[in-house]
C-alpha cells in the first residue's frame, strides 16, 4: 500500500458535507450516424464488460489513523463497476436546463470513501438526440488538469475508431506500481521531505524580497469582501456554455494580450454586471486566484496534484472594458514574471502563501470576520485542439465542474475544445442566486471587448 502524499491527504481531511472535494466534468456527444434506439444500452453493456481500468480508479483510502487522517491508499480488488458507472435518463422535456439541474445535484453529493473515489453517469433523454457523460473524481486522486488529460487519453480524432477505452480506462499501461502511484519507500520520502524543509528558509526570503519589491504585484488580503465570500452550504448550482475560440483570439490579437487575459476580462465584465444586478458591486476591484499547472507539458502525468496559484486584479472597479483588459494583462504579467524567477520549491511556497488563509476557513466565524485572500477561482485548463470522438460519437462540449470552499462560493473553470472555449460555472446554491445569469453576462462582456478593441 503506497503512502499518501501530503497534498492528497489534505484534500481528504478538509472534506465535509458542505465542502465536497471532488472535481467533475460534463461532456456532450452527438451519436454516430445510424445509431439505433439501443445504442446507449449496448454502449453501457460493452463498457461494463471491458477489463480496461487504470489502477488509479481502484484506489480508495485506507482506514484513517486516529485524528491524523488517511495516510495510505489501498487497492480495491473487488470493485463493483456497475455501482460506479450509472445509466440515467433526463426528465421531460429533456432540455439542457434539465441536464444542468441533474448535474448540479450529482455534483453536490459526497463520494463513498469505502469505495474508489469516482463516479461516471451516462445520460440519455436530451430532446436534440445527443447524450451526455458526467464524471467526478476526488481531488485527492486527480486535479482538474490531470482529470482533463485523462479524458483526452480516452478520446480519438478518428470517427471510425470504435475501440476507445472507457472513461476509467487507458490506451497505455501506466508506468506505476499496481496501486496506481510510483512506489516510494519511507526512507526516500523522509529524505525528500528533509531536503525540501532545508530549502524553505532561503526560499521564503527570496519570495518575500521579490514579492514586495514589485509594488504592483497582487497579494493576499487585498480582495474586498463580497457576497461571494461567505460560508457555503453543500448544495451546488452548475451552468455551462461555449463560445467560439476565434472571437477570443481576435480580441487578444487586437489588444496585444494573451487569450487567457481576454478570458479573465470576460469573467471580470460578467462579474461586474452580475454584482451590479445584485446591488453588490464593491468599490475595490475583485481579485481572482488563477491556478497554474506546474507539470511539464511532456510529462504525460494524469494523476495527483501539481498546481501553483497566481493572484490577478480583475479591475472590476473600471467601467471601460479596454481599460479592464489592460489592467488584467498587467497584473498577470507581473505574476508570471515573478514565477519565472523562482525555483519549483519557491513557486510552491509563494502559491502556498497566496492560498494559506483558506486553511483557516473552517474555523467558526473566521470567514465572516476577515477579508478573503481572493474573491473566486478562475481556471483555464488546456483541452483538445481539434474535433474529438469517443467510440464514433462526436464530442460537442467539455464543461468542468469544480470545488468550492467556505468563503469561495463561486468558481469559473473553462477549457479549450477544438474551435470552442467551454465554460463551467459552479456556485453555492444558497449564496449565488440566478447563477445562469453569469452566462448571459459572459456573452455581453465578450461583445463589449470586441467593440472596445475594434480597429
Amino acid at each position: 500500500m503506497p503512502l499518501m502524499p501530503v497534498t492528497d491527504s489534505m484534500f481528504l481531511m478538509v472534506e465535509t458535507r458542505e465542502h465536497p472535494m471532488h472535481v467533475g466534468g460534463l461532456q456532450l456527444f452527438r451519436k454516430p450516424e445510424g445509431a439505433g434506439e439501443d445504442y446507449l444500452r449496448d454502449l453501457r453493456r460493452s463498457l461494463l464488460e471491458s477489463d480496461n481500468m487504470r489502477s488509479v480508479f481502484r484506489m480508495r483510502p485506507s482506514r484513517p489513523v486516529n485524528t491524523v487522517g488517511h495516510v495510505r491508499w489501498s487497492r480495491d480488488t473487488d470493485l463493483e463497476l456497475d455501482y460506479h458507472f450509472r445509466h440515467s435518463a433526463l426528465p421531460q422535456p429533456g432540455r439542457i436546463r434539465e441536464l444542468l439541474e441533474l448535474t448540479s445535484r450529482w455534483h453536490s453529493t459526497l463520494l463513498d470513501r469505502h469505495r474508489p473515489l469516482w463516479e461516471t453517469h451516462l445520460i440519455e433523454g436530451l430532446r436534440d438526440g445527443r447524450f451526455a457523460v458526467y464524471s467526478k473524481i476526488h481531488h485527492a486522486l486527480m486535479d482538474g488538469v490531470s482529470a482533463l488529460r485523462h479524458l483526452q487519453g480516452t478520446l480519438s480524432d478518428d470517427p471510425a475508431d470504435l475501440d476507445c477505452p472507457p472513461p476509467w480506462g487507458s490506451r497505455e499501461k501506466p508506468a506505476t506500481n499496481r496501486n496506481g502511484r510510483a512506489s516510494t519507500s519511507p526512507f526516500a520520502l523522509v529524505g525528500k521531505t528533509f531536503e525540501q524543509v532545508a530549502g524553505i528558509a532561503p526560499a521564503a526570503a527570496k519570495v518575500a524580497r521579490e514579492a514586495f519589491r514589485e509594488h504592483r504585484l497582487t497579494l493576499p488580503m487585498q480582495a474586498p469582501k463580497t457576497m461571494l465570500n461567505v460560508p457555503i452550504g453543500g448544495a451546488r448550482r452548475f451552468a455551462a456554455q461555449s463560445w467560439p475560440l476565434d472571437r477570443v483570439r481576435e480580441v487578444a490579437t487586437a489588444a496585444g494580450v494573451s487569450r487567457n487575459d481576454v478570458v479573465l476580462a470576460m469573467c471580470s465584465g460578467a462579474l461586474r454586471d452580475y454584482l451590479i444586478e445584485q446591488s453588490a458591486l464593491p468599490d475595490a476591484p475583485l481579485v481572482a486566484m488563477v491556478p497554474v499547472s506546474l507539470r511539464r507539458r511532456d510529462s504525460g502525468d494524469a494523476t495527483g496534484n501539481n498546481i501553483g496559484a497566481l493572484l490577478c486584479n480583475l479591475a472590476t472597479d473600471l467601467t471601460d472594458p479596454a481599460a479592464r483588459l489592460a489592467a488584467i494583462s498587467e497584473s498577470m504579467s507581473n505574476g508570471k514574471k515573478l514565477f519565472s524567477q523562482l525555483s519549483p520549491l519557491q513557486t510552491l511556497l509563494l502559491s502556498g502563501i497566496n492560498v494559506a488563509q483558506l486553511g483557516a476557513s473552517p474555523i467558526p466565524g473566521f470567514v465572516g470576520n476577515t477579508r478573503p485572500p481572493f474573491n473566486l477561482v478562475i481556471s483555464n485548463v488546456p483541452g483538445p485542439r481539434k474535433q474529438m470522438y469517443w467510440n464514433g460519437a462526436a464530442l460537442d462540449g467539455i464543461y468542468p465542474a469544480s470545488v468550492l470552499l467556505d468563503g469561495q462560493a463561486l468558481n469559473i473553470t473553462l477549457t479549450s475544445n477544438g474551435d470552442n472555449l467551454d465554460f463551467g460555472v459552479t456556485g453555492c446554491r444558497r449564496s449565488v442566486p440566478h447563477l445562469q445569469r453569469i452566462l448571459t453576462h459572459l456573452d455581453t462582456a465578450l461583445a463589449e471587448l470586441e467593440f472596445a478593441t475594434r480597429v
